[in-house]
This record gives C-alpha cells, structure tokens and sequence, in this order.
C-alpha cells in the first residue's frame, strides 16, 4: 500500500469521525452535533411510537436470552453467548428493565412505575434517544478507533494528560465526545477502549466517571428549565471551571485512585512514549500510519459497527430502564433525598443562599436524574438559587437515569456504591465553585 493511500485512510475517516462527533452545529437555532441530528432524524422519520416501541421489543428480548444463555444453556461461545451470558445480577436487573418496560408501555400497574416521573419518563422520554444514538454512535465510533486518529491524539496529548489527570494522551478525543457531544457517546467508547485493552481499569473509571458530561444541548435544556437561557455564557463557564477542577482532584483521591491499574485483556497496557529520534508531531504521525495501515476494510467496520449497536441494546438500555426507574422512584415517592439535603440547610442559610430549604431538597437528588433538581425548583424565585442548582445538577455528572445507568450496564468496574461516592466527592468539589460564581455573578 502506498503512503498516500495509507495517509487517505488515516484522514478521511479521522475527519468524518471528528466532524460526526465533536463538531457543533447550529441546526434551526439549536446547538447540536451531528450524531445528536441524525438520531432525532431517525425519531422523526420512523415516529417516536415506532422507536418506543423498538426499544422495549429490545429490553424484553435481552431479558429473555440473557435467563436462557445465562441459566439454562449457561455455557457456549459466539457473538449471541457473549452479548447475553452474564452474571446472576445483571440478569435479574435485565429483567426488571423488561418487566419496567412492559408495564410503562401499556400504563398499567403501580403508579410510581408507570408515572410521568418515573418508569414513563425513563421509556418515553429518555431511552428512544439513546437507542437512536447507539446506532449511529455504534457505526460512527469505528472511525475515531480504529484509523489511527487516537494514536496520532494521544501521542501529542500525552504530555498534558498524564501530569494533569492521570490518563493516556488518546483518552483526549474520549473527553471532547462528551463534552461536546453526548457523556453517553463518551462512555461507550470510553468502555471500547477499556475492553480492547487500551486503558487501565483506572483510567476508564476516571475518564467515565470525570468526564462524560452532558451535552451542551442537555446544558440548554437545564438553562430553560430554570429560566435562565440569557445567562448561557456565565452558567457554562462556572461548569467548565468546577468540572475541570473535579477531573484535577477526583483521579488522585479515592474511590478512583484505589482502583488497579490493571487491564481488561491482560498484557496490552498503552505505551505512549516518544523516541528520542522523533517529536510528538512526527511519532503520533508515524503511529497513526502504522494504525491506518492495519485498519479494517468497509465489510469488517459494518460488523463490528452491528456488534456495538447490539452491544450497546441489549447491554445498557435494560440497564438504565430498571436503574433509572428504581432512581426516581426513590425520588419522587420517598423522602430519603429531603433528609440528605436537610443538614446543610443551616450551613446555606448561614452563607447567605435564598430559599435554602427548597435548594438543599434538591441537592443530591440530582443522582437519579438530571432534570430533577431543576424541575424541583420552578417555584423557587430567585435567580441564584436556581443557577447554583443549575450547575450542580451538571457538575455532579452521575445520574442514574442516563450517564449513571450506560456505565453500570458498561464493562467499566464501576458499581453502584462506587458511584454514588464519587457523586457525592464530586458535590463536595463542586458546590464551593459553583457557589463563590454565583456570588460573584449575582
């Protein structure tokens, strides 16, 4: 193969990956990307009754092979064997994402399953977008892998990733997913790279758990909710200043820094050193030609697309379906996250936040979903009250509905407990930013 074609297969795809992936777009004066466009031109074009309904054919066929590959055949080998056969956990938790699924689509049985805020809003609202994003995410993420682009990144980031936060150059392009586009987008492929042996059990922690932050369009999504679209410009920079913070601090404090730098297929650990003969530009080159040389054709990029898209079905939407609606259940029929928040109701009063009581009720229940906290606030009149809880419901990053429930159902060593801890540290981090911003802007 001659240098220039080898130098086409890096660039077009590298390019078609960036723009697909990391490149805003303002569509119908709404900021998205295009992975984002295309997903809602699925939605759009097939109805959102046809996706809803995909999706919970999906979570019911998980259920049901992953009991006959996991319980009664129980050994095996093969695509099938390997999408399905798992552990007694996520096998009960799979189908309670069908049993979920099922009840919320045809709106019968308990109310604090199938309400508006709960299992409904889990199937109806949340899960048609990632389906849709899993397939064009599924067949797009091959050209950011697997045409030496990663190389080529990683080998000039190297040097500001490690120092800074703990993690592998190529993990840059994983950060810029999530941040510009989707935290989910970032966990899968974060989750990718984890399994074929290009981070550490560490590092997909960090990464997963630091960095996937929800779009700036889900950041759109929040500012409206609480009435503040025309502080765009303040409310992002406090989350990127807080954000950054907590991906300095949390790599190097537990749960994250007690996690073995250890590898999914043992004795593929990343080397991303330069030879004295060559700089950063020339050997991440170099590295990326060797990579674009070796890379996959169009008939093995469609198959190993399908298999992430089944991947990425049958592995996490029953997941985030059964965690999503325990998640809000716990906060919309119990007052466990009233009680959590109740203490610093003085600390709060005593700094000088309006309306503490409603703010502290809204503090960590944010790790069930997202919204909750700004949906909690809309009676709330003052304006920075509503922009502390705001930013926190996006600083915090873990939140069971989305984010919290890809990397449970993900193969990245990150359980429950884990999670929740580093929710917490991450409120702890943050709370004092996004705070002092608000005082400094209001």
């Amino acid at each position: 193969m001659s240098r220039f074609i080898t130098f086409l297969k890096f660039f077009i795809p590298s390019i078609i990956g960036i723009f697909m992936f990391l490149v805003p777009l303002n569509i119908d004066g709404e900021t998205t990307v295009p992975v984002a466009f295309f997903a809602n031109f699925i939605i759009d074009t097939l109805t959102i009754e046809t996706i809803t309904l995909l999706v919970v054919i999906t979570i019911v066929i998980s259920a049901v092979m992953s009991i006959l590959y996991s319980w009664i055949l129980k050994s095996g080998s093969g695509f099938l064997n390997d999408v399905f056969n798992t552990t007694n956990f996520w096998v009960i938790l799979r189908a309670i994402g069908a049993v979920f699924a099922v009840l919320a689509y045809l709106g019968a049985g308990p109310e604090m399953i199938i309400s508006g805020g709960t299992g409904s809003m889990i199937l109806n609202d949340l899960l048609p977008t990632l389906f849709t994003v899993f397939i064009i995410a599924g067949f797009f993420l091959p050209l950011l892998l697997n045409y030496g682009l990663l190389e080529f990144v990683g080998t000039l980031f190297s040097k500001i990733m490690r120092p800074l936060f703990t993690l592998p150059g190529r993990s840059t392009v994983d950060n810029l997913a999530s941040w510009v586009g989707d935290g989910t987008v970032g966990v899968i492929l974060t989750s990718k790279q984890y399994e074929d042996g290009y981070y550490s059990k560490r590092e997909a922690s960090v990464i997963a758990s630091t960095f996937s932050v929800v779009s700036i369009t889900f950041t759109i999504v929040v500012l409206d909710l609480i009435g503040l679209m025309h502080m765009f410009g303040q409310f992002y920079l406090t989350i990127i200043v807080a954000g950054v913070t907590a991906a300095l601090i949390m790599p190097r404090i537990p749960p994250l820094s007690r996690i073995e730098d250890t590898y999914y297929n043992e004795g593929s650990e990343l080397e991303e050193t330069v030879p004295s003969t060559h700089n950063p530009l020339t050997w991440g080159y170099e590295k990326a030609m060797v990579k674009a040389e070796k890379s996959p054709g169009l008939l093995s990029l469609i198959k190993e697309g399908l298999k992430t898209v089944f991947d990425t079905w049958f592995g996490v939407l029953p997941i985030v379906m059964a965690i999503g609606t325990l998640g809000t259940i716990l906060a919309e029929y119990t007052p466990i996250f009233s009680w959590l928040g109740a203490p610093f109701v003085p600390l709060f009063e005593l700094i000088g936040i309006p309306e503490a009581q409603a703010m502290s009720e809204t503090l960590f229940i944010g790790f069930t979903d997202m919204f909750l906290p700004a949906i909690l606030i809309e009676n709330v009149q003052n304006d920075m009250t509503r922009f502390i809880v705001g930013a926190m419901s996006i600083t915090q990053l873990i939140y069971l509905s989305e984010v919290g429930g890809v990397i449970l159902g993900s193969k990245i060593p990150l359980g429950l407990g884990k999670l929740f801890m580093i929710f917490l540290i991450r409120t702890v981090i943050t709370l004092p930013i996004v705070i002092v911003a608000a005082f400094i802007i209001f």
